[in-house]
């Protein structure tokens, strides 16, 4: 073995090329610009900015605030969509601290935030189903032949336990005291 050819490294290769992709959203805006320019018909989206899209919404499923949902396509799917419609803002002009502009991290964002609405609805669902399996539970333990509600609200309870963890309840704003204005 020759000790003077030193081993040549390889570049981590990245899922999304943030340059080729910058470049490639770059072309379509104005292509879109000049279109409604003209009065015509908005180009559809590029085949190389879908895939990046999906490239982007699939690698956010895998972070560790996302990554033990069970509805991760929905969630991807529901960012793919949100770029699609949010294409057209991206500022062609707008700047890094580096100088240079970055597709990937505005479409990461939008992804990010779209991922928490996402969840937020599913949240909202869910503790729409508790509150329905709670009603539930009671009416049925009325109407028992024993009457007793309180053992039914005691499974509802231990139904319930492990889901107050994963579901948030919303915060509630506590009223602000008033303060008197002295004459």
């Amino acid at each position: 073995m020759d000790h003077n050819m030193a081993r040549a490294k390889k570049k981590p290769e990245h899922y999304v090329d943030n340059a080729k992709f910058t470049q490639a959203v770059h072309e379509y805006v104005m292509e879109c610009r000049e279109a409604e320019e003209c009065g015509e018909d908005v180009p559809p989206v590029t085949n190389y900015i879908g895939e990046c899209f999906y490239k982007i919404a699939t690698g956010l499923t895998y972070t560790r605030k996302f990554i033990r949902r069970t509805y991760k396509e929905e969630l991807a799917m529901d960012a793919i969509e949100d770029c699609l419609k949010r294409i057209r803002n991206y500022n062609i002009d707008a700047s890094t601290r580096t100088g240079k502009p970055n597709a990937f991290a505005y479409f990461t964002q939008i992804c990010y935030y779209s991922f928490l609405r996402t969840v937020e609805r599913h949240n909202k669902e869910l503790r729409k189903k508790l509150r329905f399996i709670e009603k539930t539970a009671i009416e049925i333990g009325a109407s028992t032949e024993y009457g007793d509600t309180n053992k039914v609200l005691e499974y509802l309870d231990e139904v319930r336990a492990p889901w107050e963890n994963v579901v948030p309840q919303p915060k509630k704003e506590e009223p602000k005291p008033k303060v008197e204005k002295a004459k």
